[in-house]
């Protein structure tokens, strides 16, 4: 199991939501090139970049990611408010990895089905749900959607990956939702990066657990930033 270290980006800051409650914020550091330096002094393979101004306010911080995606010599992947395939592409364009969508998965299908047909080993759709239903809009909106069923569609549009967020852990430090994550997972049948909640090497291990289901990633922000454990540690349980 991959253990990406997450780097949010708010006002050109990095800062971690609980719930994605922007009253909930904290500032990790004022230099997101910084923190993926460190990340991957530290050994990371990959970075999970999300922009929440563009997810939130529909505000892009391009430069702040393409200075990111520069900085490094490992994969970075973007995510945060890409409603639009020209975004995703100038993402590409720079460098990024894979792009995640969200909310276009509800709102455009059509933008997501067009992205992987040009990259289809390079895009995954964030499941963001709350009580199991999809979140959009940076969190701030609740669908009728449920998560379950959407990632059996998007794999239907030949999706590869998901990934799986449960908002009402994220930040919090209270474990993830291992229950959630099997019935995503298993409705799907895709590679599925695990988010939300992890806050202990036990947590870390207990999603190893399902890799059998694909959960073969796990994004993990709050736990690493108030040092936890470090991702040297993270990365010998997954492993």
């Amino acid at each position: 199991m991959v253990v990406i270290p997450a780097i949010d980006i708010r006002g050109g800051k990095v800062v971690r939501l609980t719930r994605g409650e922007l009253a909930e914020e904290t500032v990790y550091g004022s230099l997101p090139v910084e923190a993926a330096r460190r990340w991957e002094a530290e050994g990371a393979g990959r970075l999970h970049v999300v922009d929440l101004d563009a997810a939130i306010s529909g505000k892009p911080q391009f430069q702040a990611v393409a200075e990111v995606i520069a900085a490094v010599r490992i994969p970075v992947e973007v995510g945060g408010g890409l409603r639009a395939l020209e975004n995703a592409m100038r993402y590409r364009e720079q460098g990024a990895d894979r792009v995640i969508f969200g909310t276009a998965a509800v709102a455009a299908p059509g933008v997501v089905q067009a992205a992987v047909e040009l990259w289809p080993d390079a895009v995954a759709v964030a499941l963001d749900a709350k009580l199991g239903k999809v979140t959009v809009a940076g969190w701030q909106e609740i669908t009728t959607v449920d998560a379950a069923e959407l990632a059996a569609r998007v794999k239907g549009w030949g999706v590869r990956r998901i990934q799986y967020t449960d908002v009402v852990r994220d930040g919090t430090l209270v474990g993830p939702n291992l229950d959630g994550l099997k019935q995503v997972a298993q409705a799907a049948g895709l590679r599925v990066t695990a988010a939300g909640g992890v806050a202990t090497l036990g947590d870390i291990g207990a999603l190893r657990g399902l890799e059998a289901l694909g959960v073969d990633e796990v994004i993990v922000g709050k736990a690493l930033y108030e040092r936890r454990f470090t991702l040297a540690q993270a990365q010998a349980v997954a492993s």
